[in-house]
Parts: C-alpha cells; structure tokens; sequence
C-alpha cells in the first residue's frame, strides 16, 4: 500500500470485531488483539491506546477477568458494525437498483462547531452523500438519516427532503463535480491490483492468515466508504468497482479456512457478563 493507504489501526479494531465478536456475545482478550496485530506491524503501545480510545468514545466496553482485561461491543459499535457488515455483504457494490429519485440535506452550523460538522460530513460521505453546495448535500435515492442525525444532536440544524431532476439537468456532469468520480475509480484499481498479487498466495501460517484476511476487510472497507455507490447508469461503462468486489470476495474466501485456524489458536474469548457496566 502507499502511504496514504495504510489502514488506520482504529479500521484494523472495527474489522476485527465485526469478524471475531459481532453477534457471539462475547468479549475479547487483549493480549488477543495485541497478538494479531503485531501481525500488521502495528505494536503494541498503538493497540492499546486504540482500545482506550475507543472505550472513552463509547464504542467499547471493558470487562475484567481475574488480571486479565476483555474488551466487547456497546450498542454503538454494535449498531457500526452491523451497518457495515451489511454495506460488505449484502448491499454491494454496483448500484443497480435506482429508482430516479435524490435525497437532499441541508445543514448549518455554527463556526465555533469544528468537530460536529467533521463528524457530520463523515457520516453523510458513508451514507453516500456529496456536496452539491455549500452546505447542501445530495445522494442517490431514499436515504433514512433520521439515526444519524440524532446521534449527533443534530435534529434542529438539519433539514432533508426527495427530489427528481428536471429533464434538462445533466446528472453526468453533477456526478462528476460532486464526487470526483476520478478518484474513487483509482482506488477500486489500486484495491484489485494489490490484492490480486497479495492474495494469490496463502501464507503459511494460520495467523499470518488470520492477519492478512483482517487487512483485506479493513483495506476494502476503506475502499468502499469513498463510493456513493452511484447508479450504474450515471458511471462510466468500465467502472471498477465490480472487478474489485469479485477481487475482495475471492481472497477473503481463500484466505478463510486457514485464518479459522488462526482464530482458534491466537484469540481468546469470554461470555459477556450482563452485570458489567459499560466504561
């Protein structure tokens, strides 16, 4: 990968939760975490400050264990990863399905409001919106931002409405200025072209799989969140969106028997304790 292509250790923890713990009721073991990232080349000073991170921002809860600390899922993340565990595997990623209609949400904020309207655009860019203006955000389809917007206490501030272009709107041309098509065709291309070399050998050890397969989720959860997942009418006819999904989905299947085997012998789990607050 290039520098600008290193998967966040924070990306890294969230693939691997939606992998190991989402749905089993459980908790993992730090020292689990350690282990496998250590794998990445991400040390050990770097995991646990994610995890303490990650815990003060609500996305983690602590539970102890004799000396021993587990880490396991809040309503929040819980809430994180079944959104993009459903973005993965079940929505794709070649919009085929447009019914013609746009969501458009306005929004204003005070200056001083730096990081709401950081967390705001984040949010909206992985729903699938782009900025039309100033302020003015527009998707493809019905987009339901009620959750969202309340999570961020943002209700008063923000206004959403459906809309259809008028005959002579040239939605070629707003696509193109909105998104920058441009770059989010590069980083399906980058994708396929590195993990068609990286995965057309298996390690040969069962956590160095267990490791690899987790870089592949993360790098392509990276990917996948630039793309507004535009209708397929609207995108040029050699989009590579769809070479890099059959890419993702064939080395995340290679990978995976050996990488079961890793799981088994490097992370350990515990049942989620129902009287354990959240931290």
């Amino acid at each position: 990968m290039s520098s600008d292509d290193v998967v966040r250790p924070q990306s890294l923890l969230l693939s691997f939760l939606g992998d190991q713990v989402l749905g089993r009721g459980v908790c993992v073991y730090s020292g689990s975490v350690i282990e496998v990232f250590g794998r990445v080349g991400v040390g050990e000073q770097a995991t646990r400050s994610t995890l303490a991170r990650m815990v003060q921002r609500g996305l983690l809860r602590k539970q102890r264990e004799g000396r021993r600390m587990y880490f396991g899922l809040t309503e929040r993340s819980e809430g994180v990863l079944r959104d993009g565990e459903r973005r993965v595997w079940r929505v794709g990623a070649v919009n085929r399905e447009w019914d013609g209609s746009w969501t458009l949400l306005g929004f204003s904020l005070p200056e001083s409001w730096q990081r709401q309207r950081h967390d705001l655009r984040a949010q909206l860019t992985w729903s699938g919106f782009g900025p039309l203006f100033s302020g003015l955000w527009i998707a493809p389809g019905v987009v339901d931002v009620t959750a969202l917007v309340a999570e961020l206490g943002l209700g008063a501030h923000v206004k959403v409405f459906r809309a259809h272009a008028d005959d002579g709107m040239d939605i070629d041309a707003m696509v193109e200025e909105t998104w920058g098509l441009g770059q989010v065709a590069d980083a399906y291309e980058e994708f396929s072209s590195r993990w068609e070399e990286r995965g057309a050998r298996l390690p040969g050890d069962a956590g160095d799989a267990l490791a690899l397969r987790l870089t592949l989720h993360a790098d392509w959860l990276q990917v996948i969140r630039r793309d507004p997942r535009l209708p397929v009418k609207h995108l040029p006819d050699d989009w590579p969106a769809e070479r890099a999904e059959k890419t993702f989905r064939a080395v995340h299947e290679r990978l995976s028997p050996l990488a079961a085997s890793g799981a088994e012998q490097l992370i350990e789990l515990v049942p989620v304790r129902d009287e354990e607050s959240y931290a």
